[in-house]
């Protein structure tokens, strides 16, 4: 009896445990998608192929586990590649399948080819694998899940020829692996433990730091427990929102957060417990939001530790191995009184309260600040919030919290704008029960605002809520930073009706013009059961205090300005 590839594509996948497959239809991929429906596989197909890659990639971060996006050759495999180095920059365990040509008409430009798929996808995936036997589809596939999901998670892509995935294979031939998944997890030594332990004793301001890689080895009751045993506040600045709840004692809040401390008269932390964090742009670059700190440092990946701070105790394991291992440790030690310290670190993620008391704008339109705050309170408990673009979704994060991993998804090192449509419909996929809210800038809205249709198609009811101030927000808060009023170029955009782009794709549309009016037209887009656009009007003018941060000194005469980098010395 024989069977073709792409049955066997779609029942290794079933066999690991997937159930949710993003896509968008390809010639190449038929003997796959067929198989899909009698194999238990739901596919969710978009509009654009970099939509259903940044669907799997939220479907990831939301379960913990993999997602997987399959896409036809050629320009499907170009149109997810932003997607590809998306997940590659966040280290999210993502299985891309795409299509290729015949491996017999090599040479003979054909559609769709006449390229090196695997060649171009080396560099921004973990691994990138041609396959030229249907035989050997299980056991690749089931390679692939192992190489995204142990050590440093990240991207993998898997060609598929059509003639492999329409060739058939003697079935009594094919190896079905027993093993897709590996859980054993990498642990820390005692020693490490024990001077991780001993250099926390000594500090007066402790603090933990964690990241991605908390989530992606579902660390969170680990970490609270560990949290609480030493009493030692927790930010989360990067991936990690929910893996301690935020109505937490000692949630400390993310990136602004720790960067208000010196505001409010408090000092920085003195020792810094950094766990699954990379240090960079969401641990304050090369100056550092804790400088001069003792630190210790978790990471699966030896060459993350130390890599823009000397560390103190370096500890190679898996975030959650190395959390029950100094829980455990941590239990048989008294440590100091931080009460204080704990209370003045926490109440940091509510400074922005102090900085915005006036409503009026120079437009008369909403003030981005408080339109934010209406939004998010106009939002169920449970509420998945996906966050794109730049100051927009900047403004929704002083208020989008989170008492579960996943529950708020934001653009990463990449900084892609227009991952949010697909963010959110893997969100939905992966939590179908919660309600989903993208907050965006009317710029990232452009990118895929088609994929409206692809919601109303599938049932998916997202609230995207768009801040539409028509520019491109950052961009000219810099420019008019740098160059003053002459230096806007290319940053300005049209008043443009993007609810009436969601009726058109069958959803329902609100325009917005001030706040008192956000919490009733939230309920109606609730309330609609569809996918919802509600185009919130707001000042242009008002800048947003990242912009500010990221555009360092701008009145520096020995040094040229450079937007969201360290200055140049001349």
């Amino acid at each position: 009896m024989t069977v073709n590839g792409g049955e066997l594509l779609a029942r290794a996948l079933a066999e690991a445990g997937t159930t949710e497959v993003f896509t968008l239809h390809g010639g190449h991929l038929d003997a796959f998608l067929v198989a899909c429906r009698r194999n238990g596989i739901r596919l969710t197909d978009t509009r654009h192929e970099a939509t259903a890659g940044h669907a799997a990639d939220a479907y990831a971060r939301v379960t913990g586990t993999y997602g997987v996006c399959v896409v036809t050759s050629g320009p499907g495999f170009t149109n997810v590649y932003t997607a590809l180095t998306n997940a590659l920059l966040d280290r999210t365990p993502t299985i891309f399948v795409v299509g290729a040509p015949p491996m017999r008409e090599t040479e003979t430009n054909p559609l769709q080819g006449g390229f090196d798929q695997i060649a171009a996808a080396t560099p921004v995936t973990k691994w990138a694998y041609r396959i030229t036997d249907p035989a050997r589809v299980p056991e690749i596939v089931a390679l692939a899940i192992r190489k995204a999901t142990t050590g440093i998670p990240g991207p993998v892509l898997l060609e598929v020829p059509i003639d492999v995935m329409f060739g058939e294979a003697d079935e009594n031939a094919v190896r079905f692996p027993a093993n897709y998944t590996v859980d054993a997890r990498p642990g820390p030594t005692a020693s490490a433990v024990e001077a991780a332990l001993d250099v926390l004793g000594e500090a007066n301001n402790p603090a933990i730091v964690i990241g991605g890689g908390v989530t992606f080895s579902r660390a969170g009751e680990a970490l609270v427990a560990f949290a609480e045993a030493v009493d030692v506040p927790v930010f989360y600045p990067g991936k990690s929102d929910g893996a301690i709840p935020a109505s937490h004692r000692l949630a400390g809040g993310g990136l602004l957060a720790i960067g208000s401390l010196p505001a409010l008269g408090q000092p920085t932390p003195d020792v810094v417990l950094i766990v699954g964090a990379r240090a960079g742009m969401f641990t304050g670059g090369r100056t550092s939001l804790f400088p001069g700190a003792r630190l210790i440092q978790i990471d699966v990946d030896a060459s993350e530790i130390g890599r823009m701070q000397d560390v103190e105790v370096p500890i190679l394991a898996d975030c959650r191995e190395a959390l029950i291992a100094l829980k455990t440790a941590a239990d048989h030690r008294q440590w100091p009184d931080w009460r204080t310290w704990v209370e003045a670190a926490t109440s940091a993620k509510h400074a922005h309260r102090h900085g915005f008391t006036d409503e009026q704008t120079q437009t008369g339109k909403a003030h981005p600040y408080f339109a934010a705050r209406a939004i998010v309170e106009a939002c169920p408990p449970g509420t998945t919030f996906v966050m794109d673009g730049a100051e927009a979704p900047s403004w929704g994060e002083f208020f989008t919290t989170t008492e579960q991993v996943g529950g708020v998804l934001r653009l990463g090192y990449l900084g892609c704008l227009g991952v949010g449509p697909g963010f959110a419909i893997g969100a939905h996929r992966a939590r179908p029960e919660s309600p989903v809210v993208l907050i965006t800038g009317d710029g990232a809205a452009g990118f895929h605002i088609q994929e409206f249709d692809t919601m109303a198609r599938h049932g998916i009811p997202v609230v995207t809520v768009v801040f539409n101030n028509a520019v491109w927000g950052m961009s000219i808060h810099g420019q008019e930073a740098v160059y003053g009023d002459e230096g806007i170029v290319v940053s300005e955009l049209a008043d443009s009706a993007y609810e009436k782009v969601a009726e058109a794709f069958g959803g329902y549309g609100e325009r917005v013009k001030d706040v008192a009016s956000i919490a009733d037209a939230m309920k109606r887009a609730f309330d609609a059961g569809v996918p919802a656009c509600i185009n919130v009007e707001v000042d242009p003018h008002v800048v947003h205090p990242i912009t500010t941060m990221m555009l360092g000194d701008v009145t520096s005469t020995d040094e040229i300005v450079v937007p969201y980098y360290e200055n140049i010395p001349r």
